[in-house]
């Protein structure tokens, strides 16, 4: 830099004079024509701060008993909407949207429920699929399988349609504890009103799907919560565990 001032420096005055101005003018013209800076909207902002959760029934609407658990109120209430597309749907997409939902078990191992019904969803050997729901009670102070089937049974059997049908299963068997009475009956009942709208059964929902549901009361033992122990009573043996492996999804029921 201090060699450039000196050889500026030498130039003689005609020389400096012709010099500064284009200097100037090329420092005005910059300036001049600068372009305003292009001002780009900041990216949008993703979410990842969820606050509580909203004291808000979402699913379940009749926890509480307060609206008609029979299939005229369990329609008004959304039950059964679009459950035929659904079904026809198939069972890939039924899966994978309910491994996009991130739903998982909460019996303490969190294990996504999308992955174990993926288990069943495979080219069959010519052996029947059945679909077992554990609604067999039994911890002391647990009632939130028993409020669901006594006050939103027809949850329960739709539920059971869309997952027999992930699955491939032909039934379902619903396994309650024998303590509840009351519970057994609402069930049976809403099984018995949807096999009468053709919502279940030959032809559920006018699917082309065919698909039963069935109820089987237990006797009151404690054990049969465990899956292997109530498979084995359902079958009329002692409810007792079998050794795993071979797991349900390989070895179930019948």
């Amino acid at each position: 830099m201090a060699g450039a001032l000196i050889r500026f420096n030498a130039l003689p005055k005609q020389q400096i004079g012709l010099v500064a101005p284009i200097f100037t003018t090329k420092s005005r013209t910059n300036t001049n024509s600068a372009a305003p800076p292009q001002v780009t909207a900041p990216p949008p902002q993703t979410k990842t701060v969820f606050g509580p959760l909203a004291d808000q029934d979402r699913i379940f609407t009749n926890l509480y008993g307060r609206h008609d658990w029979r299939l005229k109120g369990a329609l008004k209430r959304g039950d059964w909407y679009k459950t035929k597309e659904i079904v026809q749907k198939g069972a890939d997409w039924i899966i994978n949207e309910i491994k996009a939902s991130g739903l998982r078990g909460r019996g303490g191992a969190g294990f996504p429920s999308g992955m174990k019904w993926s288990f069943m969803n495979k080219p069959s050997d010519g052996r029947p699929k059945y679909l077992v729901v554990n609604a067999d009670e039994g911890e002391p102070g647990t009632c939130k399988d028993r409020e669901i089937m006594r006050h939103d049974p027809h949850k329960l059997v739709e539920g059971c349609l869309i997952a027999g049908k992930a699955m491939g299963a032909q039934a379902a068997y619903i396994y309650i504890r024998g303590e509840f009475y009351n519970e057994a009956s609402n069930m049976q009942l809403a099984i018995c009103e949807a096999y009468q709208a053709g919502l279940i059964g030959k032809n559920a929902c006018g699917s082309g799907y065919d698909f039963d549901v069935f109820m089987h009361r237990g006797a009151g033992a404690y054990i049969c919560g465990e899956e292997t122990a109530l498979i084995e009573s359902l079958e009329g043996k002692q409810g007792k565990p079998r050794l795993k492996p071979p797991f349900p999804a390989d070895v179930g029921v019948f």
